[in-house]
C-alpha cells in the first residue's frame, strides 16, 4: 500500500503596530497571543476578508518618516492606478466557513492606505511566487473584544487549510 505524506502549508501572520489615529493596534495583539490561543474556538462578530487591492496609495495622514502620497501608482510598472489584484483564495468557501460563527464578509475595498498598500504588495509577490495571499480588516477592540478576535483569528486559519 502506498501512503502520501499530508502536504505541508505555512502561514505567515504579520499585524501592525500602533499608527495614526490608532493608539493600540488589535493585529499586534493578536499575532502575540496566537500560537497559544489556536485551539480555542468562540463566538465573534464582523470581520472584512479583502478581495482585492488596487494599485494606489492616498494616505489620509504621513507616516512616520512624514510621506503621505495622493493618487500614487504602488508599482508603476502594473500600470494605472485602476489596475487591481485580486486573491485567488477568496472564491467564498472562506468566508461560508467562517459565517457558522462569525458575521463576516468579502470586502472589496481595502482602502487606499497601508493596508491597501501592503496587501497589493502581496498579492503581486504571491503571484509571482505561485503562492496565495489574504487580507482580513480587523476591527478595534473597542467594537470586537480580544476574547472574540482570537477564537476567529484561530477559525481563520483553519478555514484557508480547510479550503485551500
Amino acid at each position: 500500500m502506498e501512503t502520501k505524506e499530508a502536504a505541508t502549508i505555512k502561514i505567515h501572520v504579520t499585524g501592525f503596530k500602533r499608527f495614526h489615529g490608532v493608539p493600540e493596534n488589535p493585529t499586534e495583539a493578536i499575532v502575540s497571543k496566537l500560537k497559544e490561543f489556536i485551539n480555542q474556538i468562540n463566538e465573534g462578530q464582523k470581520f472584512a476578508i479583502e478581495h482585492q487591492a488596487v494599485n494606489e496609495a492616498t494616505f489620509r495622514c504621513p507616516d512616520k518618516l512624514g510621506w503621505q502620497p495622493q493618487k500614487l501608482q504602488i508599482i508603476p510598472e502594473d500600470g494605472d492606478i485602476s489596475r487591481t489584484r485580486q486573491t485567488s483564495c477568496c472564491d467564498g468557501r472562506i468566508v461560508e466557513f467562517l459565517k457558522k460563527g462569525y458575521d463576516v464578509d468579502i470586502s472589496y475595498n481595502a482602502g487606499r492606505f497601508v493596508c491597501n498598500y501592503v496587501y497589493y504588495h502581496s498579492l503581486r509577490f504571491a503571484e509571482k511566487k505561485g503562492q496565495k495571499s489574504l487580507f482580513v480588516h480587523v476591527p478595534l477592540f473597542s467594537v470586537i473584544d480580544e476574547d472574540t478576535q482570537m477564537p476567529f483569528s484561530a477559525s481563520l486559519f483553519e478555514a484557508f487549510v480547510s479550503t485551500s
